[in-house]
Order: structure tokens, then C-alpha cells, then sequence
């Protein structure tokens, strides 16, 4: 949705309400306060954490028998809460949280509660059988309106970089642990709701989300999980007739949602920001972390997750020093995993701040994320990020500067950080990055100048505007032998997949204003970095403008012509280097050759991503009471790779909207 529009007036009333509603929010706070794939088969191949028995399973639940039984069966040993400090307040209110990694939090009721949706898959995780969501309390349990015996709702304290910016304690605002299963594999599973209610985390919210932005998590981390992305599940997404107030266009105009609960699965929640509650009072912001200097604090969180996550590193019995420098060496390799299957899919996660980071490598806390369309490596989905730090283009940069954070708060030397978040980091990157490319091109061997098909194609797809899903997907039809008008069929569809000029200059607008880049021109980094804002930015929009300048000259014929000529140059060159995998073979061998090459490519292409505008109608139907959209487009984003014929009516390929050009979301959307 377009959020840009802004009205003070809604944020001054919003302020008088919250003001006046004060006294009785904290009282309604203590009222309850007393009561993938083959790549998931291992995360990686050098490392020590394990994870991969959990993703194997994920993807082989048929295989592995993994027994299931009713709620009541589950089995809870809720590790985090024995082993980690727990706040020594009862009462749930909005404070800062010292010296503890949990508070113990009740969820906040919501009134009639109904399931939406549910994975099949991940409730398998836990030991729960499908079918028990045919239970006519099973949305009681899963809005936490009625507890699961065993578990215990917490909420945990963790502090963050956000923007670039320490903003000190930030916590579980509107999410909450609910225990860690242990299932009839072994395999350890941390069940957590979001939008269950308040916590001392909660500042100034609700604690709650509502309906448009639990369908958005539900869907995405349901699609990446199938588009096999390291990622955590959701398992259930359960609406209700309570209501909390949004103002979704952030116009002035404040409107009623349905609250509603999503149950996320992973192996752990944890993450960068969990070790930075020691931090000190930072020079920029003033903020400090809830436990200044309580380095004990977080070692025992360091050792736990080693404990728990990472045992290989505990069994080589090494030093502090050096057990949590291989502990970051081995999170870097995961990131590194992670954010190179984004940039291969066009994900965008759109909040990539150290609180939002896994120490597993996955993708977590999916709020103002977005879907690559249209190849733009300045794409922005977030409306708060007007300078671009967490465009598309930058995600794997700000997962090093993330992970060097990370680095200066578990103990590790600067020269060890220098070294794991630059080479450790980006030869992994590299390898996989590459490697899925390789996948999406159908070739057999590995060359080295398949790095400069593969930057060229990127380049094509950047200049031309062309939408990622459909034009990689759209490769299989290259036959290595196709003659000129085969070739020339195959360059006349992508350039149909190419923005038309009124939607290119859309996308292409820049997003600071070029009196307020004057502005900044004139006042000292030093400043700049003050009040959130990177100096290096600077230079970058202002080449946004003349660009932009430039463009502006351009017609509908001039782009298609240049996208045509564009795209036939890589063609031949991709042509060139699958003929070279089939010289001098028989007619017998080409063919098979051939036909294996078009079925790599087409289980590594996707014909079905969640697009934007694809996840706005499920949400749109779902508000007047229709979930069909939601179901359908779910059933397909669960086998992404396949042709999904009885759907062809509803066109989940169709391009992107020119009013979803300049689309972004708010974290609450």
C-alpha cells in the first residue's frame, strides 16, 4: 500500500489518545500479568550448528514419520526459561527490563476467535496432527485465549541498531515464546505468537497485528520456506471480532482491524540484538542497552546458544575467546546462506536491523517486506526507509555491517571480525549466489566466465526493467541449437515482461527531495550520523536526480527497442555457452542433455512468487469475510514450481501494477 501520505494531525490525536488511555492500559496489563529443500538438508556444508536434522525434516516430514497426536500430547521442555535470567517483575508494564533475557508475560484475550489458516507441514513440526484443527477450541488455543499445557508465554529483552542508529532496549513488543517442543525426532522447536498482547516490550503499541499484516507473514514465510529460503514457519494464523486502531495510509484517517495471531515455529528466536542488552551508553544516540556492562549476562546467552544451537563448537572444548569467534564465523556462513537466496528469489526484507537478525541465518520478522517485480537494485519496500539503507541492492552489505555489530558484542578481536565478515563472508555468499544462478541458467559445468554471464544477465534485467520471476523463468524455452526465430520469439516475450516507460520513471523517482540533499550538503557527518542520516547517501541521490533527468527524455518505443537489443546481445551469449555443452555429442545425448537442463531450470525458476499486488487481494477479500483468495493463492505459493493450470484464470503471473510500482509498507501492514 502506498504510505507515503502523512498527516501531523492524526499523530497529535493519536498522542492525545494514548495520553488519556495511559492509566487504563497498565491496568489491563497487570490484569493478566499474574495469570527447504535439499539446501535445508544441511544449512552448510563446513558448518558446525545443528540445524540441519531440523530443515531435513521439514522437507521430508512423510520420510522421517515424525509422530503426531493432539494438542494436549505436546512435549514442552522450555529451556530458555531454566537456563537464562528472568525479570524479577511480575507486573506487565512498560519499563526497562535489567538483568534478563524473558519476562513472563499472560497473553492478552481476544473475543471469538477463529482459525483462518493453518501449514499442515509446520504443525508437524510440533507434534500436532492436522486435524486437530478441526477442534472447536483449537482457535482458543492458538489466539492464547487457553493455554497449552506445558507451555509458559514469555517475552524476551534484546536491544537494536535500527536505521544504523543503537536505539537501546526494543524487546518482544507484540510477539511471545511460548515454550520449546521437543518432537518424536528429537528436534527441538520453539513455538511463538505474534499479536498476542502486551509485554513491557510494547512502548507505546497494543501488542497487537492485525488481519492485512498476519495473511502478509502467513503467506511469506509459508512461500519461502517452498521456495526453499532459510526461514521460520507460521503455523496458524487465527483472527477474532477484538479490534485495535491502525491507520493503514497513515493519513489522518485511523480505522478499526480485526486483532489477529500468527504462530511462528523455528528452531530459536534469537538473535543479534539479544547480545547488545550489555551495551554502553552510545555516543550518538544516548541510548544504552537495559544491562549496561553485564557481560556475564551475556555470556551465559552465549553459552546457552552454543548449548542448544551450535553443540559442535561446545565439543571442541575451546576458550571463551575463541569459542565465540567460531561461533560468529559459523552465523556468518549462515547470513551469508541466507541473504544469497534472497537476492536469487527478489526478496527484499525491508527492516534488516540487528534486532531482526537470526543467529540461525533465517529469515525472521516479516513486517515491511516486499517482492522484487520489476529488477531494481534501489527497490525500497519500507516507508521509513527514504535514504535506501535497506534497498534490495544492499542487503547483502548490511547483513556484514550486522554481523560486525554481532562481532564486537560476543568478545571477538577486530581483526577476527575484519576477517569472517569480508572473506569468510563473501566467499560463501559467492558460492551459493552463484551456485543458484548457475541452478536458474540449467548449466552443467562450473566455469569461471560463467561469473560474467551471470553479472551480465543481472545488468540486462537491470537496464531493461524487466520482472525477475517471469523472465528467468522464461530461459527454459532457450534451446541451446534454437535457430533466429526461435531466438527472436524468446526475446520478444521478455521484452513484454519489461516496464513500459510511465512505470520505469515511477520506480525510478527519486526518493529525497533535492532541496533537503542541499540541505544536508551543509551540515557536518558528524551531524548527519546524529540524527540518523549517512553522509554517503548523498552523492548517491543526487546521481538518483540526474538520472532521473535523463530518463525523463525517453519514449515507449525508444525503451523497447533498447530493451530488444538488450536482451538479444545476453541471449547470444547464453546460446554461445550451453552449445558448448553440447558439442560433439550424439543426437541421443543432446537430447537428454537438453531435456534435463529445461527440468533443472524449471525447478530452480519459480512461476509463482508472492507478489505484492497478489498478497493485497488475499487481504482485501479476508477483510469482508472471504478467505478463498487467501487458500488459493496459499496452494500455490506451497509448490511454487509448477504450472498451476486450474489457476490460470487468476493470472498469479501478471505483472505488476503501475500504481504498485512505487509500492511500500509500514511495519505494521
Amino acid at each position: 500500500r502506498d504510505v507515503n501520505k502523512r498527516s501531523m494531525s492524526f499523530g497529535i490525536s493519536l498522542f492525545k489518545q494514548i495520553r488519556t488511555n495511559t492509566t487504563q492500559t497498565f491496568q489491563r496489563r497487570n490484569s493478566f500479568a499474574n495469570k527447504s529443500f535439499n539446501h535445508f538438508k544441511k544449512l552448510n556444508t563446513n558448518s558446525s550448528v545443528n540445524l540441519s536434522r531440523n530443515f531435513t525434516t521439514m522437507a521430508n516430514l512423510d520420510r522421517n514419520g515424525i509422530k503426531v497426536g493432539k494438542i494436549e500430547e505436546i512435549r514442552f521442555d522450555n529451556s530458555s526459561l531454566k537456563e537464562l535470567p528472568l525479570d524479577s517483575q511480575t507486573l506487565n508494564f512498560t519499563r526497562q527490563v535489567p538483568n534478563a533475557c524473558f519476562s513472563i508475560v499472560e497473553p492478552t484475550p481476544v473475543e471469538n476467535p477463529s482459525l483462518l489458516g493453518f501449514s499442515e507441514e509446520a504443525l508437524r513440526l510440533v507434534g500436532i496432527d492436522p486435524e486437530e484443527t478441526k477442534r472447536s477450541d483449537f482457535a482458543e488455543f492458538f489466539s492464547g485465549n487457553k493455554k497449552i499445557e506445558g507451555s509458559q508465554t514469555a517475552a524476551h529483552c534484546y536491544c537494536g541498531h535500527q536505521f544504523g542508529n543503537f536505539a537501546g532496549q526494543l524487546g518482544d513488543g507484540r510477539a511471545m515464546y511460548i515454550g520449546e517442543v521437543i518432537n518424536s525426532a528429537e528436534e527441538r522447536w520453539e513455538m511463538q505468537f505474534k499479536g498476542a498482547g502486551l509485554t513491557p516490550y510494547s512502548r507505546t503499541a497494543d501488542g497487537r497485528a492485525v488481519l492485512r499484516s498476519s495473511i502478509r507473514e502467513f503467506l511469506c514465510s509459508e512461500a519461502m520456506y517452498h521456495l526453499g529460503v532459510p526461514t521460520t514457519r507460521a503455523g496458524t494464523i487465527v483472527t477474532s471480532d477484538s479490534f485495535a486502531i491502525r491507520d493503514p495510509l497513515y493519513d489522518g484517517n485511523p480505522i478499526r482491524e480485526k486483532c489477529t495471531i500468527v504462530l511462528r515455529i523455528a528452531p530459536s528466536f534469537i538473535r543479534f540484538g539479544s547480545f547488545q542488552v550489555a551495551s554502553t551508553k552510545d555516543k550518538y544516540t544516548g541510548a544504552s542497552g537495559p544491562s549496561p556492562k553485564n557481560y556475564k549476562l551475556v555470556k551465559t546467552l552465549l553459552d546457552y546458544v552454543i548449548k542448544y544451537q551450535f553443540p559442535k563448537i561446545q565439543e571442541k572444548s575451546l576458550e571463551d575467546e575463541s569459542k565465540y569467534t567460531a561461533l560468529l564465523e559459523e552465523v556468518t556462513l549462515l547470513t551469508a546462506k541466507m541473504v544469497a537466496h534472497w537476492q536469487s528469489v527478489g526478496f527484499a526484507h525491508g527492516v534488516m536491523n540487528t534486532d531482526n537478525m537470526s543467529i540461525l541465518g533465517l529469515t525472521i520478522d516479516y513486517g515491511p517486506f516486499g517482492w522484487l517485480e520489476y529488477y531494481d537494485p534501489e527497490y525500497i519496500c519500507n516507508h521509513s526507509d527514504q535514504e535506501g539503507r535497506y534497498a534490495f541492492g544492499n542487503q547483502k552489505d548490511i547483513c556484514k555491517w550486522n554481523l560486525a555489530k554481532l562481532g564486537e558484542h560476543i568478545f571477538v578481536e577486530p581483526a577476527d571480525i575484519e576477517r569472517i565478515t569480508n572473506e569468510v563472508f563473501e566467499k560463501e555468499y559467492n558460492r551459493i549466489f552463484y551456485g543458484r544462478f548457475r541452478e536458474k541458467l540449467g548449466l552443467g559445468e562450473e566455469r569461471e566466465e560463467d561469473l560474467k554471464l551471470i553479472d551480465g544477465l543481472l545488468e540486462t534485467l537491470e537496464k531493461s526493467c524487466a520482472d525477475l520471476t517471469n523472465s528467468l523463468r522464461s530461459l527454459s524455452r532457450m534451446n541451446g541449437e534454437s535457430n533466429e526465430e526461435e531466438l527472436d520469439d524468446l526475446v520478444q516475450y521478455i521484452s513484454k515482461q519489461c516496464a513500459d516507460v510511465e512505470t520505469f520513471l515511477t520506480k525510478m523517482a527519486p526518493t529525497v527531495p533535492l532541496q533537503h540533499l542541499q540541505m544536508f550538503m551543509k551540515v557536518p557527518p558528524e551531524v548527519l550520523m546524529s540524527i540518523g542520516k549517512n553522509p554517503a547517501m548523498i552523492p548517491k541521490e543526487l546521481a538518483k536526480h540526474e538520472r532521473y533527468a535523463q530518463l525523463s527524455q525517453m519514449t515507449d518505443q525508444d525503451k523497447r527497442e533498447k530493451d530488444i537489443s538488450l536482451w538479444k546481445s545476453w541471449l547470444n551469449q547464453y546460446r554461445e555457452r550451453i552449445n558448448s555443452e553440447l558439442n560433439g555429442k550424439s543426437v541421443e545425448e543432446k537430447k537428454r542433455l537438453k531435456e534435463g537442463r529445461v527440468q533443472k531450470m524449471n525447478r530452480n525458476n519459480p512461476k509463482f512468487v508472492l507478489r505484492n499486488h497478489l498478497a493485497q487481494d488475499a487481504i482485501e477479500a479476508a477483510e469482508n469475510g472471504d478467505y478463498t483468495e487467501f487458500w488459493s493463492l496459499y496452494n500455490v505459493l506451497k509448490t511454487p514450481f509448477d504450472e498451476h493450470e486450474e489457476v490460470n484464470h487468476k493470472n498469479y503471473d501478471r505483472l505488476q501494477p503501475i500504481k504498485a510500482a512505487k509500492c511500500v509498507v509500514s511495519c505494521s501492514s
